[in-house]
Formats: structure tokens, sequence, C-alpha cells
């Protein structure tokens, strides 16, 4: 699986989630936050789609997915602990533990692998 495939729709939920939270309960944190992390990995994902389309890696996008995932881990993470509150820290912590996971294994593995030109 290439790291845009779960990029991409794991930044729009981010951002969307951010938004929501802004206004819900008008909680520039939560824009701030989640929308400026959404769409950094937005533009991440793009990078690398791109990048794929080229028959290339993005290191530069991986490794900035990477980081956004991980500092994402530790702050919703030690929100979840300090409030004990599922929604939004416990999930965002969760699903960005996950995406840091693949992301790792990304980056032992190489990166995107591309399919054999057919001949």
């Amino acid at each position: 699986m290439h790291d845009f495939c779960f990029t991409i729709p794991y930044g729009f939920l981010l951002a969307v989630g951010g938004v929501a939270g802004y206004l819900r309960r008008g909680s520039t944190a939560s824009l701030a936050g989640g929308a400026g992390a959404g769409i950094l990995l937005l533009l991440a994902g793009f990078i690398s789609l791109k990048a794929f389309d080229k028959r290339r890696n993005s290191y530069f996008a991986l490794i900035l997915e990477t980081v956004c995932a991980l500092i994402l881990t530790f702050v919703m993470g030690q929100r979840y602990i300090e409030t004990s509150k599922i929604m939004p820290a416990g999930i965002v912590a969760a699903l960005s533990a996950l995406m840091s996971g693949f992301y790792l294994y990304k980056i032992a593995t190489g990166g995107n692998h591309f399919p054999a030109k057919a001949e």
C-alpha cells in the first residue's frame, strides 16, 4: 500500500475535525491544531502522489507525514491521559499511533514500491 492512499484521507479527517471543533465549540486550538495538521498532511500526501506518478519516492513527504503523526500521537495522547476523553483526544491519538507505525514501516521498507512496467 502506498503512503498517500492513507495520508490523504487521514489529513482530510483531521482538517474536517479541526473545523468542526471550531464551529461547535469556538476552539481556535482545534482549528489551528486539527486543520493545520490536516492541511499539512494533505500537502504531504499530494507531494507523495505526484512523486509516485513520476515513479519516484518523496522522502520529504514521508518524513513530514511521520513527524506530523508522531507529534499528534504525543500531544493527543497527553491530552487523553489528562482528560480521559475518548473524543477527540483518544481517537486522534490512536489513529495517529497507527499512522506513525505505518509511516515507520514505509521508511524501513524503502518507501513506495512501483509495479513493474508492462513490456
